[in-house]
């Protein structure tokens, strides 16, 4: 355990970025300047995730580097309050052994800041057996569940690619707010259920005689809540502040995040004239004046780019022409804690354009543009037939005009998307750019999407397979999961009503699936087609996959209606 000093602005040598890139290139070819510089920033970066227990002052420790996020330990009276629980069983278990070396003290509460998942998937690992309280917001667990339930396969995928977790060795430098994430197919969610949820503004607690106030302050989500200590002056404040540019746009797929929320948020943390800033992500800062500065820099930066943004807005000017004209102004832009290490200034720009205006730029040119089939033939009609366009491509390359033959292999792959030569064109392109960056997130990005395109990774999909986490999943959220697997095509010409009965619960649910539409009723239909009565604990392990319907049919359901029927009738809803 380590006695926190005040952090610095760490330079690592150019040559260890070297080495770095070296041991990463997929090429011979020697790595240009500004690659060089890109990746030398970043390794910088990687101080700041330097792996140890701190102790910020006495009783409140911080586990940095153990994963994506921080673990924070606060020591009371007669038990301990942990804040926020790592991304997996894995993480937490190093984590817990490290509190382990600083107090037996049993856990009294866990605190999770809000529902992002290297927030939550090692709570049981870090209670124990002691059965704590868990607190959140309310609005944590219906942001839970819409995760786990309907977006869940396509934000691993992305999460992977943003967060580097399938590179090679020596691939990934870090993941921009942590030195990795934790997590893959191959790891265990170990999340415990809330047993204590707020709504409102805050819930002033004692816990083990630590005063704490838990304050809902939106800002990365909407869920978000900050912990405010007042007898120790410490602010804890979740994902609202880390030492990069802020994260407005996730580019692995958020909805709007309300930037204008964000910046209220951190108005009221101001306010608060906090000594000490034990951040979710990166490290520690000491001081009132330091931490009442970075938070109004932080604060500043972001409604600089939402002010500017509808500025041009106003004026008339596409997504795209706004991303060329906003740049933060050089007193933020300088600042160490807002260089673009996991969040940009563009990506940040499109997303307020989208959240007030949505996806038209505005452009009629892009009402109803051709389809991407037509657009490859034109291209390649207009560059002179298809080889034509490939030595375009190359050409690009050979060029370092990146960007640009990245454009001209996608058209080329939507013509030949198997064609090899075109493939490997590609993948230097974005290998290339990945090297450029100094955001984390795009340079993981590109380097993962790399090797997808060179064939040599595919991402699996994400299942839950822990029974007792499957559990705790509501049923209203495995029907709406449900709605949105419907195949089109296989129910294009069905009309049937089914009707679920849960004797356990008392619930009932009726799926009506009407030519490509499940319509979900929390109620059981008058006249079903179909009539299911089966446990809901079962049913939700059916949903999530990890037991066979067939076998459900024989043994766990009560039925009306033809077995065929209900067998058909399932099929209707694509598997994971």
């Amino acid at each position: 355990m380590a006695a926190y000093i005040p952090n610095t602005w760490i330079k690592t040598a150019a040559m260890v970025a070297l080495i770095c890139l070296a041991a990463c290139s997929q090429t011979d070819v020697s790595p240009p300047p500004q690659a060089v510089e890109a990746s030398a920033a970043l390794q910088a970066h990687s101080a700041q995730f330097r792996q140890e227990v701190v102790q910020v002052l006495p009783g409140i420790h911080v586990a940095i580097g153990y994963g994506l996020a921080n673990a924070i330990l606060i020591e009371g009276r007669d038990g301990l309050i942990i804040v926020d629980a790592m991304e997996s069983a894995e993480a937490a278990e190093s984590v817990k052994g490290a509190f382990a070396q600083i107090s037996t003290q049993p856990v009294k509460a866990l605190i999770y800041t809000h529902f992002h998942s290297d927030h939550i998937g090692g709570g049981r690992i870090l209670a124990g057996n002691d059965r704590p309280e868990v607190y959140c917001h309310a609005e944590t667990l219906a942001h839970m569940n819409r995760t786990a339930t309907i977006t869940r396969e396509t934000t691993y995928r992305r999460a992977m690619r943003q967060f580097g977790t399938l590179l090679p060795e020596g691939g990934r430098i870090n993941a921009g707010i942590g030195p990795r994430l934790e997590y893959d197919q191959t790891k265990r969610l170990a999340l415990l259920p809330p047993t204590r949820t707020f709504e409102g503004e805050r819930l002033d607690l004692e816990i083990a005689g630590v005063k704490l106030v838990l304050m809902h302050a939106p800002g990365e989500t909407p869920d978000q809540i900050v912990v405010w200590l007042p007898e120790q002056r410490v602010l804890l404040p979740a994902d609202n502040f880390y030492h990069s540019f802020p994260n407005l746009y996730a580019i692995r797929g958020t909805a709007y995040r309300d930037v204008m929320l964000w910046v209220k948020s951190l108005d009221r943390m101001r306010a608060l004239q906090a000594e000490y800033l034990i951040p979710q992500h990166t490290r520690p800062i000491v001081g009132k004046q330091k931490i009442y500065t970075t938070l109004t820099d932080y604060r500043d930066a972001i409604q600089f780019v939402h002010d500017q943004t509808i500025r041009w807005m106003n004026q008339g000017l596409t997504p795209e022409a706004i991303v060329e004209r906003v740049r933060l102004p050089e007193h933020l832009a300088a600042q160490p804690y807002l260089q673009e290490y996991y969040g940009t200034v563009a990506w940040s720009v499109r997303s307020i354009f989208d959240g007030y205006l949505g996806w038209f730029g505005g452009n009629a040119t892009d009402l109803f543009p051709l389809g991407q089939q037509a657009r490859a033939e034109r291209f390649a009609a207009l560059a002179g037939g298809q080889t034509a366009l490939l030595d375009h491509a190359r050409k690009a390359l050979a060029d370092g005009d990146y960007q640009w033959s990245l454009e001209l292999t996608d058209q080329l792959l939507r013509l030949d998307p198997s064609a090899p030569d075109v493939r490997q064109i590609k993948a230097d392109a974005l290998r290339a750019l990945g090297h450029r960056q100094t955001a984390a997130t795009a340079r993981n990005y590109y380097l993962t999407q790399a090797l997808e395109v060179e064939r040599k990774l595919t991402i699996g999909s994400l299942k839950i397979s822990d029974p007792q986490l499957i559990h705790t999943v509501p049923l209203a959220a495995i029907f709406e999961g449900m709605a949105v697997k419907l195949d089109p095509e296989k129910s294009a010409a069905v009309d049937v009503v089914a009707g679920f009965r849960f004797p356990d619960t008392g619930e009932a649910y009726t799926v009506h699936v009407r030519r490509g539409v499940a319509e979900i009723r929390p109620e059981f239909p008058e006249k079903p087609a179909i009539a299911i009565s089966i446990d809901s604990n079962v049913w939700k392990e059916i949903a999530a996959g990890v037991r066979s319907p067939a076998v459900a049919l024989v043994t766990e359901m009560d039925k009306e209606g033809g077995t065929l029927d209900i067998v058909r009738f399932l099929s209707l809803f694509k598997a994971d």
